[in-house]
């Protein structure tokens, strides 16, 4: 991709000798849906489990998650029309075979979070309620709390984990980058060097280990996600020698909260889901024009609909209005309390709301039992690519992903830790990082740029110039940034940010097309040419392709 990302294989100077040692049979890193299901399995299967998080449980992407899960749990509907609406979604960029595995292995995990005691919400009779949002022809959501699915999700699985004796959770330990015994693209993954706020720096030896790590919002000036989703594990499996995939496809949720001077706050898809309209400043609605679904089409579909009406009747927003929607405050108590802090009412108001950087689609490139291309490492959620969303993500499609693939990749590290007779590690591991002598900079101004640059140039809708541009100014900011050694976390944040968000636009230079969340104002239409992954890996300026996966092997 070009030597200012290439030339470092790790962020710290480090001799592995004079660190801490720690042993497991299963690391994983991240503690969201996809980590502490694929703990549990690994655990319940016999391993030695380390679960890492980089901050609290409570700033995962998982439980901040408003919107619900998705599933075929009920007779109206079948696991074909989920297969259909997901392929749609994914703008004929998903791999079939994936689609296939998710929709059909969900169904029996979320009775199996039923039965872990998970609060999915109910009717008065004790029926379990459903509801609908964009993309889907079928009413196959379910939520817990409302608005708080994710809060949920994560409170069951952690006490979960709670209850394995088989299990250790790591909070506040920032995974600085995948052990591999060599600086060569394609050496084993053995474990992690860390840095815990406590007791410092650590090398981490496993067997397997599982990359769950979460998303990338924070590369993004305008972004629903929670301050730790800053690309970390993108970068740590590209300078492991991991192969990244489908990095321009970056989906953007239609609706948040935009209110000058405050943060992003997400208004869930289920809002729209339960009849909330989307209007100009003439009080019209405006995607009944667009599309038959209106309000509930794809995401990429109203985010550029969004975005273009605002350039067409200026101003910053758009209005949502759920003035109609009986019982708004205790169908979505978390959204009526956040509207509240700022004095607004959805029963009588009308919401100003924005697009804001969501859900990254691309990854690290897998296969079906999570494997990546570097042995000893697996993926798992959002951090992975295993072809299920295509060009574009269906809503509540991520929870349901994170479960399965956290099932199989934790099944899969627990079998890998039986057969693996010896434990790996540790070995010497020298990185030799001399001090810079080039300029220097502002960390706070680095990250503030990088964050304008991406929204403005890598953002709803892009063209060749501005991408160009952006990676050149990504570029010139990597090469006196990257150089430098910092001794903090946000220090490496920023170093991460620099490397995926300049892997995001090289992706979306290269795809001459508009396919999915990824809108190219010089090149409207989808390309056949293009209907392929594109690959990234490091030490290689240009991507590879591989074809689509069409058929679910026998």
């Amino acid at each position: 991709m070009g030597t200012v990302f290439d030339d470092r294989r790790y962020l710290i100077p480090f001799r592995s000798s004079l660190l801490p040692q720690i042993f497991t049979d299963v690391l994983v890193i991240g503690a969201g849906v996809a980590g502490l299901r694929a703990a549990i399995e690994a655990a319940e299967q016999g391993a030695d489990v380390i679960v890492l998080s980089k901050d609290s449980l409570r700033l995962t992407n998982t439980a901040w998650a408003q919107g619900g899960v998705a599933g075929v749990l009920r007779d109206d509907d079948s696991t074909r029309s989920h297969i259909e609406d997901t392929m749609v979604a994914g703008a004929d960029l998903c791999d079939q075979a994936a689609v296939r595995l998710v929709v059909e292995q969900g169904p029996p995990l979320l009775h199996e979070l039923i039965d872990w005691g998970m609060q999915f919400d109910r009717s008065d009779a004790g029926e379990l309620l459903v509801g609908r949002e964009g993309g889907h022809s079928a009413s196959r959501i379910f939520h817990a709390g409302g608005d708080a699915t994710g809060a949920e999700l994560e409170r069951c699985l952690a006490r979960r984990v709670e209850l394995n004796d088989n299990i250790r959770l790591f909070d506040q330990c920032f995974s600085l980058d995948l052990i591999t015994p060599s600086d060569e693209p394609g050496a084993p993954v053995l474990g992690a060097v860390t840095h815990h706020a406590r007791f410092g720096l650590q090398m981490i030896w496993a067997r397997t280990t599982i990359l769950a790590s979460g998303g990338a919002g924070q590369l993004y000036r305008e972004t629903t996600n929670p301050k730790p989703a800053t690309a970390d594990g993108l970068a740590m499996a590209y300078r492991a020698g991991a192969t990244l995939a489908d990095m321009a496809f970056v989906q953007f949720h239609p609706t948040t909260l935009y209110l000058p001077g405050a943060s992003r706050s997400l208004i869930s898809e289920a809002v729209r889901g339960e009849g909330a309209h989307l209007l100009d400043d003439a009080g019209e609605r405006f995607m009944v024009a667009v599309h038959p679904l209106a309000e509930l089409a794809p995401r990429d579909v109203v985010a550029r609909a969004i975005v273009q009406q605002i350039a067409q009747q200026g101003g910053k927003h758009v209005w949502l209005d759920c003035r109609h929607i009986d019982g708004f405050q205790s169908r979505f108590p978390g959204i009526f309390a956040e509207l509240s802090r700022f004095e607004l009412d959805p029963r009588r108001d009308l919401i100003p709301v924005h697009p804001a950087a969501h859900y990254m689609v691309g990854g690290v490139r897998s296969d079906l039992q999570g494997q990546t291309d570097v042995a000893g490492l697996l993926v798992a959620g959002e951090v992975a690519s295993t072809g299920l969303h295509g060009a574009n993500r269906l809503a509540s499609n991520s929870l349901l992903e994170g479960l399965v693939f956290g099932q199989i990749t934790g099944a899969r590290a627990a079998e890998q830790a039986r057969t693996n007779g010896s434990r790996t590690g540790p070995v010497s591991i020298v990185s030799d990082i001399r001090p810079s002598a080039q300029g220097e900079i502002d960390l706070a101004d680095v990250c503030s740029s990088l964050q304008s640059a991406m929204w403005r140039n890598v953002g709803i809708e892009r063209n060749g110039t501005k991408l160009h541009d952006a990676v050149d100014m990504l570029t010139f900011w990597a090469r006196y940034t990257l150089d430098k050694i910092f001794d903090e976390p946000r220090g490496w944040e920023v170093q991460n940010m620099l490397l995926a968000g300049s892997l995001v636009a090289r992706s979306a230079e290269w795809r001459e097309e508009s396919r999915g969340v990824h809108t190219r104002t010089d090149y409207a239409d989808a390309e056949p040419r293009f209907r392929v992954h594109d690959l990234w890996r490091r030490g290689t300026p240009t991507p590879a392709t591989t074809p689509l996966v069409e058929e679910v092997p026998a």
